[in-house]
């Protein structure tokens, strides 16, 4: 893949060479990139010239380039296409790719598109539409090639010779029974090594494979863990459906970075970067009113202490610093109960001995901090009383600032609800409005 800098200079050339109508120029570039680098140029192009950038492809490369843009930009793409275009996309795909061509095509025309396939590949996509689109199932892809583990390898050799080709990635050979029940995996080495008349049975790897139903974060772990290329999907009664490989888990790990980074601004990671303003402005206004509504709360906590703050200016120099404080702890504990979970290693069981850890790491930031910011606020105002009351509401936000932090996403994530998506949002309301509360109550009581 290219630097940034390549990247960046080469879309400029494209970009140029659409504008001056140079396709002979804009073909000649495109030769030289790979679809994924080309998916990522489509995703960095206006729409007004994205299309005549898409048409210098021949129909193979399409398809393969299509698979790897976002699911905006994707529909955008096939929105300018008529059926027959779509199906000659689809042609020299594995059938993972055509499932997310045909997802991204509106109701009315993915049946068209599905009628035109082979039997087989239309039987293995309307499989993978079956399963929600981030499981196993609906990742997987039905280009396989199983052998039944009571024949010789002569017999595999030879349907091997036959086929002509194996699918990308295929170190191992599906093994099954004759009921299509999955075995485990006969390597390639072990085919190639032993002796023709060696039964399959002999020689099976027994390796577990992925439920079908399992979501496509619990894949990339399995595939981290077990540090492999590719695995058997089975349904839940051991039949095989097709396989994963590890192109498909760096997608997954793209994707939840990606995700994991527009969430925390309340933004979806397949928005187009050149969507049209309306639609971006409405998806964008939710989470705007949502934190308008928390600002217009943490404001009425303010208001309460109204005339305390007119009596003790000081108060409305300091105040922001206490809750900003407590919005970084949180913030930190937050992201590392966030990453916790994403990657399977917080749960019910061990999410307890975590609170606690937290709650002491924010009491002993809090002591700290609060000596720290006591005396300098003691020093700035030349009144001891206000460095106690300042240092005292610093000690408690961070506590409470850990404690929120390590159970917002937690709640969140019981209730089935993104914790990277809401946390944030939720976490500033509570930090700024009980830091107020706590500084300008305790100034309240005991100043005034």
């Amino acid at each position: 893949m290219p630097q940034t800098t390549d990247k960046l200079q080469i879309t400029e050339q494209l970009l140029q060479a659409v504008n001056d109508d140079n396709g002979d120029y804009a073909q000649q570039i495109l030769t030289t990139l790979v679809p994924e680098e080309i998916a990522e140029i489509l995703e960095a192009t206006p729409p007004k010239q994205r299309y005549p950038l898409w048409v210098h492809l021949t129909s193979e490369v399409q398809g393969e380039v299509i698979g790897h843009t976002n699911e905006e930009v994707r529909a955008s793409l096939l929105q300018q296409l008529d059926n027959q275009e779509i199906v000659d996309l689809t042609e020299e795909l594995e059938t993972d790719d055509i499932t997310d061509i045909v997802q991204s095509l509106p109701e009315e025309d993915k049946q068209h598109v599905l009628d035109n396939l082979s039997d087989d590949e239309r039987t293995a996509v309307e499989t993978a539409l079956s399963y929600p689109e981030n499981t196993a199932g609906g990742l997987m892809s039905t280009d396989i090639i199983t052998v039944r583990s009571d024949v010789t390898l002569e017999v595999v050799l030879r349907l091997l010779r036959k086929i002509g080709s194996i699918p990308k990635a295929t170190l191992d050979l599906i093994v099954r029974d004759r009921e299509g029940l999955y075995e485990g995996v006969l390597s390639i080495n072990d085919l190639i090594t032993h002796d023709e008349d060696t039964l399959v049975s002999e020689l099976i790897l027994k390796k577990d494979a992925i439920k079908a139903t399992i979501s496509d974060k619990d894949v990339a772990h399995y595939f981290e863990k077990n540090d492999i290329i590719s695995a058997a999907v089975i349904d839940e009664n051991n039949l095989i459906l097709g396989r994963i490989t590890i192109d498909d888990v760096v997608d997954i790990i793209r994707e939840e970075a990606e995700h994991a980074q527009m969430a925390s601004a309340g933004l979806t990671e397949d928005e187009d970067l050149f969507s049209p303003p309306m639609r971006s402005a409405k998806r964008r206004s939710f989470w705007l009113g949502i934190n308008l509504l928390t600002a217009l709360f943490a404001s009425a906590v303010i208001g309460i202490f109204e005339a305390t703050i007119q009596q003790i200016v000081a108060l409305a120099i300091l105040m922001p610093i206490v809750a900003s404080m407590g919005g970084i702890a949180g913030t930190q504990t937050a992201t590392i109960v966030i990453r916790a979970l994403a990657t399977g290693k917080l749960g019910s069981k061990n999410s307890r001995a975590l609170i606690i850890k937290e709650s002491l790491v924010g009491m002993l930031n809090g002591l700290i901090w609060s000596v720290l910011t006591g005396i300098t606020a003691a020093v700035w105002f030349h009144q001891m009383s206000l460095g106690m009351i300042f240092g005292a509401a610093m000690l408690l936000n961070l506590i409470a600032a850990a404690v929120a932090g390590a159970l917002i996403p937690l709640l969140l994530n019981k209730m089935k609800i993104d914790p990277a998506l809401a946390s944030g949002l939720m976490l500033t309301t509570v930090t700024d409005s009980l830091g107020f509360f706590v500084f300008l109550g305790l100034a309240t009581v005991i100043l005034v």
